[in-house]
């Protein structure tokens, strides 16, 4: 009866329902390209791919664990004062997440700059809480906030891919682009490392998502 139990345990873990939440923000529910959300860093920290992995990890940690933590607490909070604890868990987990990337990755942290504490005004993080962890058990607030944050970071990493590829003939910071290829007459894309082309390039993706996809054109 024991193992019954906790095979039926693993699979309301892992039901439909609660693999679409992880699943869910990938295409038809992303956070940048459907929801319009987190635009700004996602224009801020896609020049190179490592900086755009190590965010896109810091948005997952904050979201999942401040989903958590809401949801914990949402019985107790009083609806008059909801966005000020909301504010001050987000801003506790981005203290502590800009601190452990102070002390291990120092040189990313610093090409971050206060794109780390930009996290605690992150659309995303704001309108999960309300939206989902407000209204959901921990189990599943928790799943929502690691795949908004997955999303979110694929968007990131997606972008940066391209802008560090095509503007450093780089990824991840690797030589990718052979030396007998700018000895023939190529030349990096020098536009692709500004501002305007990873609005371009997000843009594109939501009009490629959105031609596959008829129904993403009416949300």
């Amino acid at each position: 009866m024991s193992d019954t139990n906790q095979v039926k345990k693993k699979e309301s873990l892992f039901s439909a329902q609660n693999l679409k939440l992880l699943k869910g923000p990938f295409n038809d529910n992303n956070p940048i390209t459907v929801q319009v959300l987190g635009i700004c860093s996602a224009l801020a920290v896609t020049v190179q791919m490592k900086p755009a992995i190590v965010m896109a990890l810091s948005v997952m940690i904050v979201t999942a664990f401040s989903n958590l933590i809401i949801s914990i607490m949402r019985n107790g909070i009083p609806p008059s004062i909801r966005i000020i604890v909301q504010l001050v868990v987000i801003a506790a987990l981005v203290i502590i997440v800009d601190q452990l990337l102070k002390a291990f990755v120092y040189d990313v942290s610093k090409k971050l700059s206060v794109f780390v504490g930009l996290i605690i005004t992150n659309c995303i993080l704001m309108g999960r809480l309300e939206a989902f962890a407000m209204a959901n058990k921990p189990w599943q607030s928790f799943l929502d906030g690691i795949g908004n944050g997955l999303g979110y970071g694929l968007i990131l990493v997606v972008v940066s891919f391209f802008r560090e590829l095509l503007g450093y003939g780089k990824i991840l910071g690797m030589q990718v682009i052979p030396d007998s290829f700018y000895q023939a007459g190529y030349v990096n894309n020098g536009m692709m490392i500004l501002p305007p082309m990873a609005l371009i390039t997000v843009g594109t993706i939501i009009w490629i998502q959105r031609s596959k996809n008829r129904d993403l054109i009416e949300k």
